[in-house]
């Protein structure tokens, strides 16, 4: 058994290039993606907020792996192969649109939950609107939000594994064939302890950060 484990874990290793590539792709484009969503569904505008919380409505209610298939194997169809991406930057595409959705309501929240003091006080003193919002409001609206960014974080990290549907050879589609080889569930136990180790290393690291931050609220 020992050396059976031995075997694999190298095989199933590989699989984290494409998952740890993919995660942090889409983790450092989705955040500016979704303050940027947030900031666009908070201007005066109502025609762009209208148009951005519909399209956050479609993002967080269709399921992602239906985004997907639709990216990487609909959108050339209706577009006669004028739109056409490989499976790597279909993924990358659809995931960081989704996430930015989700964090765009996120963001918005820990936004409106500064209190209006603030900009009021910032605008007395001749801070302009970007410099309010990049100097101020933005890094509170951070500390106030780490505990849902956290949880979209982890969920990303196992959202990833919805990419097998693509042939990417991510953990989940190498742990499945080496199952399907060996008639061996012991892949899947190897798999989900990769899972829950980088789980562990993202909880723990989201923990400092709260910790740290919270020393400022005292």
């Amino acid at each position: 058994m020992l050396d059976y484990l031995l075997q694999i874990i190298p095989t199933i290793a590989d699989g984290l290039k494409v998952t740890i590539a993919l995660f942090c792709v889409v983790w450092v484009l989705s955040i500016p993606g979704g303050i940027i969503l947030a900031l666009l569904r908070l201007s005066k505008l109502p025609v762009v907020d209208k148009i951005v919380e519909a399209f956050v409505y479609l993002m967080r209610g269709t399921p992602l792996m239906l985004q997907i298939l639709f990216m990487y194997f609909a959108l050339p169809i209706m577009t006669d192969g004028a739109i056409q991406m490989d499976d790597s930057t279909a993924a990358v595409v659809t995931f960081v649109l989704n996430y930015a959705a989700y964090l765009c309501e996120i963001f918005r929240g820990g936004i409106q939950s500064i209190p209006r003091g603030q900009y009021e006080g910032a605008k007395v003193l001749g801070f302009t609107y970007g410099q309010t919002m990049r100097t101020i409001i933005l890094p509170q609206m951070f500390k106030r939000v780490l505990p849902p960014l956290a949880n979209e974080t982890i969920n990303l990290l196992k959202d990833t594994s919805l990419v097998y549907v693509l042939a990417m050879n991510d953990i989940l589609r190498i742990t499945k064939s080496i199952v399907q080889r060996d008639f061996d569930i012991s892949a899947f136990l190897v798999a989900a302890i990769f899972y829950l180790i980088f789980t562990f290393i993202l909880t723990n690291i989201f923990n400092y950060l709260e910790k740290r931050f919270s020393v400022y609220d005292e």
